[in-house]
Formats: C-alpha cells, structure tokens, sequence
C-alpha cells in the first residue's frame, strides 16, 4: 500500500487533467470546444501511446534489477529509457505535420471541431519530448519502488497546468488556446523537476550517471523484447481508441461531446485501478527478479482485493449520481441530455475492466509482455467483429457494448494464462 497509495494520487492527477479541460471547453460557449479537446488530447494520445514501453518495460525490468541488488542494471536501464525518450520525443516535433495530418484523416472530425484540433495540436506536440522524458523516467522510479516521486511530479504537473489554463483563458484572453498552453507549459517544468527529483534522492544512482561511461544498448535485448510485444499491444489498443473516437465525432457534435464525458469517466476509473496495478508492476518484479514466487502470488491476491473495493465504489456513484458528474462537465443541456440516454453503460465499465488492469501490471512486473499481447489482439478482433455485426438500430450503443467486450476479453484471456503458468506452482 506504501506504493500503491501515492500511485493512485498520482493517477488521480492526470483524468484531473481532462476534466479540467473538458471543463473549461464546455464552458467557452458551445460543444465543438468540448469535442476539440477531446480530439486534440486523442491525436497526442495516439502518438505517445505508441512510447508506453518507455514506462511499462522500464518499469518490470527495473523492479527486477532491484530485486536482484544490480545497481549496474537499474543504472544501465535509467539511461537507456531516458535517451530513447528525448530521442523519440524530439522525433515527434520534427515530424509534427505529416503525424498532424495522418490523426486527422484517421478520426475524421467536423470542419469545427477539426480546426480547432489542430489549433490545440499545433501547441501541444512541443511538449512531445518532456512528455516522452518524464514517461521513461517515472517508469524508473516506479521500478526503485518509488511511487511517491511520480506522484509530487504528476500533481506539480497538474497544479501547474490548472493555474496556467484558467489564467490563459480567462485572465489573459486567449480563449481555446489558453488550454494548450497551460499543458505544454506544465510538461516541460515537469521533466526538469523529474531530473532534479533522481540525482537528489538517489544519491548513489547519481553518482553513477555523472561517470563518463559511453553510451551502449549492450544488454539491452531483453528490454527491446518486451518493449516490441508493448509496441504492437499499444497500436492494437490505439485502434480500438482510434476508433471509438473516430464513430463518435461521424454520429456528430453532440454524440462526440456526450461519449468524450464518458470516456472522462472511464479514465477516471482507469487511473484508480492503475495505481493498484502500478504497485503491482513494481512489487511483483520485484520478487519475481528475487525468485521469490511465494510472496508474488500473494502480492497478486492483495492486488484483487484492493481493486475489488475501489470498483464497487465507483460502480455506486456512477449508477446514482450520473446527472450530477455530467451537469459539472457542461452547462449545455443538449449534451447532457444525450449523456444520460448512454449513462449506465458507466456502471458497467467498472465491473468488465477490473481485472484487465490489475493483470496488466502484473504481467509487466514479471515482463510477461506476449501475454499482455495476445490478450490485447483477440480482444481487438471481437470488439470490431461485435461492433460490426450488431444492428444499426443501436447506434451509439453498438459501441459502447464493443467496448466492453473488449475490456471483459482482456480480463479473460489474461485469468487463463496465469492460472496455466502459475494456477498450479
């Protein structure tokens, strides 16, 4: 709980992030601002999500370096994921126009809603290379089994980026770009106090960065492994978010704003359950990289438990109190109206999804990554097949119930391949 307290709070602070957004857009006159941030944050989101390695594989490989007392290895790793961050990062900004075109024409927004996409676009991608930087430097922390460094740097993010958007918006007059802004202007404080957070609390570590050592990616096969089975698994959930993004904004303005809240909701869900796989990722490597089996299957039965409580909670209060969470996105009754047509499928998100996300970081931690992969692409299959295949009659519906085949295969798929490999041990 030590780790997973201050990950979940840390968590916390990025679906913050989006409501925070969302907030203001919907409060800046009509819901074309909504669905611009909701298209703006996903064309960003397509592009890092591709980079989830740079968190997920440092953080099982690290946690399994700490395991075994390596300090070459978490060192060997620290510098590996922060180079190939920046690198991929600085990659993003020079190749901004093409990548803004091509997310574009995948998700397909109206005229509206499009420009102000790449408005918000535009000023965001800057930030590509401190948002790729801090992702491999707080997979690291993680791994040390240092949760609460993520965290003080995720809430500075976040605190940041509230002061700096609500004054670009409304203080200094900037209107929609004013959101943008306060987001790139938050990431880069937050890559540099990420740097300053490792050489000052691992002194050791620090020490060992400052040798003149060359460069070199020897050594490295296993974290390109497991890096390229996340590689492909993120271009397979890119296209079922991709897609729900891109079905939403064709069903128009409206539909587009009402699911982009619901989605709000689900990450908000997302990030708690998060925090408990997180915990996970860095407890489980770690007694995975020590060999000790005995004490990662019962960290594994206290993930379940925790998770189990925390979804029960959230399946209350989006099952009675949906009006209330969608009146403080949006004053415009029109997509609240629409909201609450779709709200109970909020409730159901909870229940199918929890133990995707519990599996999930406990595969990272003992760097299972072709079982994350396999259960990330046959979910894929059923979600496109069912959604194709349900009447036209459910609209809106269809996709909402494709998504939640797709979270509930995940959490099958991934209950079958550790009671095979480890039901039995």
């Amino acid at each position: 709980m030590a780790i997973s307290l201050p990950a979940i709070l840390a968590n916390i602070a990025e679906p913050l992030l989006g409501l925070l957004d969302t907030g203001i857009a919907g409060h800046l006159g009509a819901p074309q601002y909504i669905g611009a941030v909701a298209v703006g944050a996903m064309m960003m989101n397509v592009i890092y999500w591709n980079f989830e390695f740079l968190r997920m594989g440092t953080s099982g490989i690290t946690a399994q370096a700490y395991g075994s007392d390596s300090l070459e290895a978490q060192v060997a790793s620290l510098r590996r994921s922060a180079f190939i961050g920046l690198a991929s990062g600085i990659a993003i900004v020079a190749l901004q126009v093409p990548l803004r075109w091509l997310v574009l024409w995948i998700i397909g927004p109206g005229s509206e809603v499009r420009f102000l996409a790449e408005t918000y676009f535009s000023i965001v991608v800057w930030g590509a290379p401190a948002v790729l930087f801090t992702m491999a430097l707080k997979g690291w922390l993680l791994g040390m089994q240092d949760s609460r460094s993520p965290m003080l740097i995720s809430i500075g993010v976040n605190v940041l980026n509230v002061v700096v958007s609500l004054v670009a918006v409304f203080v200094l007059d900037m209107g929609f770009k004013g959101i943008a802004v306060g987001t790139l202007t938050a990431v880069w404080v937050g890559a540099f106090y990420a740097v300053w957070r490792i050489f000052h609390k691992f002194l050791d570590h620090s020490k060992a960065l400052r040798v003149r050592a060359p460069f070199t990616l020897k050594g490295s096969g296993k974290f390109f492994k497991v890096s390229s089975d996340i590689f492909v698994r993120c271009i397979f959930m890119l296209a079922v978010t991709l897609f729900f993004t891109s079905a939403g904004a064709r069903s128009g303005d409206i539909i587009l704003a009402a699911n982009s809240m619901m989605i709000q909701l689900f990450l908000l869900f997302s990030y708690f359950m998060d925090g408990i796989a997180f915990a996970g990722e860095a407890v489980v490597g770690k007694y995975y990289g020590a060999e000790d089996y005995r004490n990662m299957k019962r960290c594994v039965r206290q993930l379940f438990i925790w998770s189990t409580s925390i979804t029960i909670i959230f399946v209350i209060l989006y099952s009675l109190f949906p009006y209330a969470i969608f009146t403080m996105f949006t004053n415009q009754t029109d997509v609240v109206d629409v909201a609450m047509d779709y709200h109970w499928w909020c409730s159901v998100v909870p229940i199918v999804g929890m133990a995707a996300f519990v599996w999930d970081g406990v595969f990272i931690g003992i760097t299972a990554s072709r079982g994350m992969l396999m259960a990330v692409s046959i979910a894929c299959a059923l979600f496109f097949s069912l959604y194709y295949l349900l009447p036209d009659s459910w609209d809106n519906h269809a996709l909402w119930a494709a998504f939640i085949s797709f979270l509930a295969t995940r959490s099958i798929v991934q209950t079958v391949i550790w009671a095979i490999k480890w039901g039995k041990n």
